[in-house]
């Protein structure tokens, strides 16, 4: 329930209690006063620096500050009405006030008071539980932030006599984001990208997820990035990068149809530094999305029950920052396929039930990107169709794409690709990951530094002699892998 009907409808249901737990009080004292106008109610609220008075005008009512005393002025009148109780929770402890509200409850047939507590947290003794309904202040959409933005942008431009510059899609991309933020919050966001620079850029998307993320941290749970790269980082990967491309329209809130399903996600399974990992990045950088990595070792805990509150908690917070991209490094270490639970007392097999049934009902717009080494170790549960929209198979890399990847590594260290044979590199490198290839260029560039002389060719060909790839040292576990990949999963190249 979140409308001015829905909160009419509660008190008109004689609840004698009513629980709102919020930070946005301006937000919902407007919407009480609002409700209380259409129905003709006497509005009252009470904080202990005031005491009671009526919402919006009028002196406070001596002798009301104590919340003790302002209960025993609400019990004794016979002024029915609405009284609005903010940051009331400290004194819910003490069992004179409890009672004095149960009393006021008690009389609600004589003199109908409804009590609405307002604060960030509430939880009632057991006693007023029974009393009580709740009534949840949904936090403002996509739409709503969006005219926020521009109710910003024409007081801007009527204050400082200029007009805003910037990108649609940043601004699309702003609103989407600060959605599901407290309006206070977002109002402050939204001034300081206009008034830094006067223009709503990516910058100003970056700050308002860093922001969004401080407010709704899982308490270092979840590994956080904003600058996540894109697919110009990434070699080859053609067949994977040519459907996510087909998919992001689906996946936009701002171009989607109805009738189309959000896409869910993918299974990266690979060899070892075949470039999953990059890739699960790159896929949040082009879509220009938050991307927040699971880590279920960090989710550990040794007590009873705590790792799967741990999941619970991460799994909450995801959904807080959508649209976003969810990165599940090596999933496999987490949900280790054991049907008996006995090596590790049936954990894996409760965090496996708890992630299926969020995959499952999970309405947010969040984007799964699951990376895996070992698919031997993954349940069937897990790789049957509908929990990932497609698993693809990430090979080594072939010829040309090994010599991309040789030519992105060398620009990332400012190195011109032209003063390298990047082709008789590429030939040299058969078997290796483009993990290995990066390697070879950082080796290479520490040799020629202990020489004092610039990086050649030469000493990149020195250090690949001079290493055994992994597709050679396990030579069996890649063999087997890329056997089970072949007729199961599609090629991401």
């Amino acid at each position: 329930m979140n409308t001015v009907g829905d909160l009419i409808l509660i008190v008109k249901s004689r609840f004698p209690l009513v629980l709102v737990e919020t930070n946005e009080e301006r937000r919902i004292l407007e919407m009480i006063d609002n409700a209380c106008k259409l129905e003709h109610w006497a509005c009252f609220t009470w904080t202990i620096a005031d005491g009671l008075r009526r919402l919006g005008r009028g002196a406070p009512i001596p002798d009301t500050t104590e919340f003790r005393q302002a209960l025993r002025h609400i019990d004794k009148t016979a002024q029915s009405g609405v009284y609005v109780l903010l940051d009331a929770q400290p004194y819910l402890v003490d069992p004179v006030n409890v009672r004095l509200i149960k009393e006021i409850a008690q009389d609600f047939d004589e003199t109908a008071r409804t009590l609405v507590m307002v604060s960030p947290a509430l939880d009632l003794p057991q006693d007023l539980k029974r009393l009580a309904a709740r009534f949840v202040l949904a936090l403002p959409d996509r739409g709503r932030m969006r005219q926020l933005i521009v109710d910003e942008a024409k007081r801007y431009e009527a204050a400082s006599g200029k007009r805003l510059r910037g990108y649609m899609e940043a601004l699309d991309a702003l609103a989407e984001h600060l959605a599901g933020m407290c309006e206070e919050d977002a109002q402050r966001l939204i001034r300081q990208a206009l008034h830094d620079d006067g223009a709503i850029t990516f910058e100003d998307v970056r700050r308002a997820l860093e922001l969004k993320h401080e407010s709704v941290g899982a308490a270092g749970l979840l590994e956080y990035q904003v600058d996540a790269g894109s697919f110009a980082d990434v070699g080859g990967l053609a067949n994977l990068k040519r459907w996510l491309g087909v998919r992001r329209a689906a996946f936009s809130a701002t171009h989607a149809q109805p009738a189309v399903d959000v896409p869910k996600g993918v299974l990266l399974l690979g060899v070892q530094g075949s470039g999953k990992s990059v890739a699960a990045k790159a896929v949040a950088g082009t879509w220009h999305l938050p991307l927040l990595r699971l880590d279920f070792a960090v989710l550990y805990n040794k007590f009873q029950g705590e790792t799967e509150r741990n999941l619970r908690e991460s799994l909450k917070q995801v959904e807080a920052m959508a649209p976003c991209v969810l990165w599940i490094d090596e999933i496999e270490k987490g949900l280790a396929a054991d049907s008996s639970g006995s090596t590790d007392g049936g954990l894996s097999r409760r965090l496996l039930g708890t992630l299926l049934t969020w995959m499952a009902e999970r309405k947010k717009r969040v984007f799964i990107v699951a990376t895996a080494n070992d698919v031997s170790q993954l349940p069937p549960e897990l790789l049957r169709k509908g929990r990932f929209d497609e698993i693809f198979f990430v090979d080594l890399p072939d010829t040309a794409t090994r010599a991309e990847i040789f030519r992105i590594h060398l620009a990332k260290r400012g190195l011109a690709a032209d003063g390298f044979d990047v082709e008789g590199l590429a030939a040299l490198t058969e078997g290796y990951s483009g993990a290995e290839i990066e390697q070879a260029i950082v080796a290479g560039m520490y040799e020629a530094l202990a020489k004092n002389e610039p990086i050649t060719s030469g000493h990149v060909r020195m250090e690949i002699a001079r290493t055994r790839p992994l597709s050679i040292v396990m030579a069996e576990h890649v063999a087997s892998l890329r056997e089970w990949a072949a007729s199961r999963t599609v090629p991401a190249n």
